[in-house]
């Protein structure tokens, strides 16, 4: 069976305290797991990956970033996620600190929580051992640097489907770049 392939975006957004604008999920995939906000690219409009990052991020927390204030801080590949597809999605980082209110919306409730808060979450496996972790390994080194870069491979193969609950034993990853900030 060919799985089809999807391509979406990640918004790491954070406030002036440093704290991360996070969706808990009320719909698939990931529904009652927390995440960055983001969405698929429009393909029908050859839409690129940053205008989808700006997009999301004004239809999700209201703001309407400058395409400037994205950098591209990861590329995640995810086959075969909860069994039903493959994932490539880029990794946004706002540059410089932003302000939503926390609220309930359509797509679930946005909320800001400090870094050390984001492992006692209940988030998706991919993200909790993977995702985070580069994160936090490629957070610029001062105030108002900018983040490094990193790509990472993820099989989710034998996660079938409930990539909540399976563990990290039922997923292998390779990083396939690192920079550093």
């Amino acid at each position: 069976m060919t799985l089809p392939y999807k391509l979406a975006c990640l918004c790491d957004l954070r406030d002036d305290r440093g704290r991360v604008l996070l969706l808990r999920r009320l719909k698939e995939p990931n529904r009652g797991l927390c995440s960055p906000i983001g969405g698929k690219l429009d393909m029908a409009t050859g839409e690129s990956p940053a205008q989808c990052a700006r997009r999301e991020i004004e239809e999700e927390a209201g703001l309407d970033i400058p395409i400037e204030r994205l950098h591209l801080t990861g590329l995640i590949s995810e086959a075969s996620y909860e069994g039903k597809g493959h994932w490539l999605l880029f990794l946004y980082r706002v540059l410089g600190p932003v302000w939503v209110e926390p609220r309930d919306m359509r797509e679930g409730r946005l909320d800001w929580f400090d870094p050390g808060e984001i492992d006692g979450l209940p988030l998706p496996d991919t993200d909790r051992h993977v995702l985070w972790p580069l994160i936090r390994a490629h957070e610029p080194t001062s105030a108002g640097g900018r983040p490094g870069f990193f790509a990472v491979h993820i099989d989710c193969t034998r996660m079938g489907s409930d990539s909540a609950g399976n563990g990290p034993e039922a997923m292998t990853w390779r990083v396939e770049q690192s920079e550093r900030p």
